[in-house]
């Protein structure tokens, strides 16, 4: 056998599965209909956060083949299902499953990007990503990294989803190789793990795409891959505050920051929502207690006149402030889907 179909041999299909918000039913209809003898494996990642998750024992009942939840340094097998544990990315190096602490990204760890591009730079075209139901658009990049490494797409029909908003953003910025109905799914995985392997042909992975990897693991030195990625933004961070870079030429546009956090622009939106609620309810909570000690301090005898008039003052002052900050957080922003 020639030494390049002996290398394409060693190359393993793998089948990469992110979902988030109606994922839990959508993943059981699927492995529910996969077959006993699936000839790949298959690793998940749903947007459980730090969460406690059953969803290892939910899918290994609901069909055929074993789940469980992924454990770092495992060696993965054809026909097993691996799933995400709360709070740890899940990567894929070789035959090898890794488990990370590291940088959120979109907000959420375990996030699919992370698993899809560690699939993208393992296994090239041996790399099958597969985006469900959810929110938002994690999952975009990761399809785009399988698809610049001779990878395949596949979408659920966002007609057919919950949720459409992820298989939706997929479809308007990745070159999808098949979107297709939650039901008809598993009979299209099973023939697409199937392939001869020897069909598509390896190539290396785009440099970029090794670079993003390297900022996400934190090796070597972050400003000098960011710079071969991107340019700075006028945005900082809103998990750790330092500067965001904006990806050149992503679609849809994307960000990271040298610790390795990473936002599309809504997922940023989303996140700085979030952020600025929470800290109307700090400012309002600061509000709050100013006034109650102005109050306290007022009700104290021996307060003198003319202190007594300038702690009225500021109470005052200080109430219109809060009544307007309440009337603000009362209407509340208009939500952005």
């Amino acid at each position: 056998m020639p030494k390049w179909l002996e290398e394409i041999e060693f190359v393993k299909q793998l089948v990469v599965i992110g979902a988030s918000a109606g994922g839990v039913s959508a993943l059981s209809a699927l492995v529910a209909r996969l077959p006993g003898d699936f000839a790949a494996p298959l690793l998940v990642v749903l947007h459980i956060g730090a969460h406690r998750s059953v969803l290892a024992d939910i899918l290994d009942r609901a069909g055929p083949l074993r789940a469980e939840q992924a454990r770092h340094g495992e060696r993965i097998e054809a026909g097993r299902i691996y799933v995400a544990a709360p709070d740890q990315h899940l990567l894929v190096s070789d035959d090898t499953l890794h488990l990370s602490h590291g940088a959120k990204e979109h907000h959420t760890r375990p996030a699919i990007d992370p698993l899809f591009l560690s699939a993208a730079l393992a296994r090239g075209p041996r790399a099958i990503g597969v985006v469900l139901t959810g929110r938002l658009d994690d999952g975009t990049a990761g399809l785009q990294a399988i698809k610049a490494c001779g990878g395949t797409a596949v979408v659920q029909d966002p007609a057919d989803a919950e949720v459409p908003d992820m298989p939706a953003s997929a479809l308007r910025d990745v070159e999808v190789d098949h979107c297709v109905p939650l039901a008809a799914m598993p009979h299209l995985l099973t023939a697409l793990a199937s392939r001869a392997v020897q069909d598509v042909p390896l190539r290396p992975p785009p440099t970029p795409l090794m670079h993003e990897q390297a900022v996400f693991l934190a090796k070597g030195n972050p400003m000098e891959h960011l710079s071969q990625l991107g340019t700075p933004s006028s945005y900082a961070c809103p998990e750790c505050h330092g500067g965001l870079w904006e990806v050149n030429g992503a679609k849809p546009r994307r960000f990271r920051c040298h610790t390795g956090h990473a936002f599309t622009a809504r997922t940023l939106q989303d996140t700085l929502a979030e952020a600025a609620d929470e800290s109307l309810w700090s400012a309002r909570r600061a509000l709050q207690e100013r006034l109650l000690l102005l109050h306290e301090m007022d009700a104290v005898p021996t307060a003198e006149g003319v202190e007594r008039a300038a702690l009225r003052e500021a109470a005052s002052r200080l109430q219109q402030q809060l009544s307007g900050l309440e009337g603000l957080m009362a209407r509340g922003p208009d939500p952005v889907e």
